[in-house]
């Protein structure tokens, strides 16, 4: 069986985060949120068929791709930052913590559409509305999860904390699989939820101070299975490994 999120309003995403750690937003939500429309969103998703293998799997996989660049973000400006290695501390990421992971930065076109910069902005000023004010160092993670081997783990961490302070998981794509449930527990008790992002640009956001998440593996019912998501961390103080 599975199970749709619950989503909120666009007005109550803030209080939602601060209240309970987690929001969902569906597409439509996502594009008040940005301004901007559907299409233009839509319109960045050939460049999932265009993601690298992932060299850095531990377990030996060969599931996933990806590409990485990073921003920052202030006072309504968005300036893309050098290209540099995605790391996190072992304490966050006990698979792959404490590597220098250099991943191919997203393609220019991307980074150049108005859509995106008005999504990574808008974000921006939902952070602020969290946390409050701050310059946002922005890592964005461009994911596809395939059933090469029959099964793709879109989090072979584990349920886990990303080290950052907001977390934008969107949902672009599910084609020809079963699984990727995701889910989501309070950091420091019992309560938790689950459910099984399927439309496309939906997003659920996450205060990574207050609770801890995965996504189950995905098998395949036909040929080409895969699972692509884009992710959105924000950090006040500096990118990690800084």
């Amino acid at each position: 069986m599975v199970l749709s999120p619950a989503y909120s309003t666009v007005s109550d995403a803030a209080l939602l985060l601060r209240s309970r750690g987690y929001a969902v937003l569906d597409a439509q939500g996502v594009c008040e949120l940005a301004g901007c429309e559907l299409s233009e969103l839509v319109a960045l998703n050939a460049s999932w068929d265009d993601l690298p293998p992932d060299a850095y799997l531990k377990d030996g996989g060969r599931y996933r791709r990806r590409r990485h660049s990073c921003f920052v973000g202030e006072s309504g400006e968005l300036v893309q930052a050098a290209h540099r290695a995605h790391w996190q501390p072992v304490e966050y990421n006990a698979l792959h913590g404490g590597m220098q992971r250099w991943f191919e930065p997203m393609r220019a076109e991307v980074v150049a559409a108005p859509a995106w910069s008005r999504l990574l902005l808008a974000l921006g000023r939902l952070a602020t509305a969290v946390k409050g004010g701050q310059r946002w160092y922005v890592e964005a993670h461009q994911f596809r999860i395939d059933t090469t081997d029959g099964i793709g783990r879109p989090t072979p961490e584990g349920a886990h904390r990303d080290g950052v302070d907001l977390v934008a998981v969107f949902l672009l794509a599910r084609e020809g699989i079963k699984g990727g449930e995701t889910r989501v527990f309070e950091a420091d008790g019992p309560a938790g939820q689950r459910f099984t992002l399927s439309e496309p640009w939906s997003v659920l956001l996450l205060d990574d101070e207050r609770v801890v998440h995965e996504t189950t593996p995905i098998q395949p019912t036909g040929p080409g299975g895969h699972r692509d998501t884009l992710v959105l961390t924000y950090r006040a103080g500096g990118f990690q490994g800084d």
